[in-house]
């Protein structure tokens, strides 16, 4: 059975790890997160906000085939390069019929 010195002895060793823990480790200094690398691949739902349109009608035009996707296991993704190409068809066939 611990007696009540024995508590003090423990407390007061506690106290001077916690002390020297402290002093190795000033609280300010966080470890600075790694920037993550621009993603390649974008979810449906992010492709069509990236277009300024809505999940519905970005699901419709992977569906037709208007929007090119990729699977990955049971994920549908939209390379960015495909979100590009989909918007410059689509000023290119504006500027056609406004030519016309």
């Amino acid at each position: 059975m611990a007696t009540a010195n024995d508590i003090a002895q423990l407390a007061a060793g506690l106290a001077q790890l916690a002390e020297r823990l402290a002093a190795q480790r000033p609280d300010d200094a966080q470890p600075t997160p790694r920037p993550l690398p621009p993603r390649v691949l974008l979810t449906v739902e992010e492709a069509g906000e990236r277009l300024g349109i809505g999940r519905t009608t970005a699901y419709s035009l992977v569906r037709s085939g208007e929007l090119q996707s990729v699977r990955i296991g049971r994920l549908r993704r939209i390379s960015v390069s495909a979100i590009d190409e989909f918007a410059a068809r689509l000023v290119a066939e504006s500027s056609g019929k406004a030519a016309a």
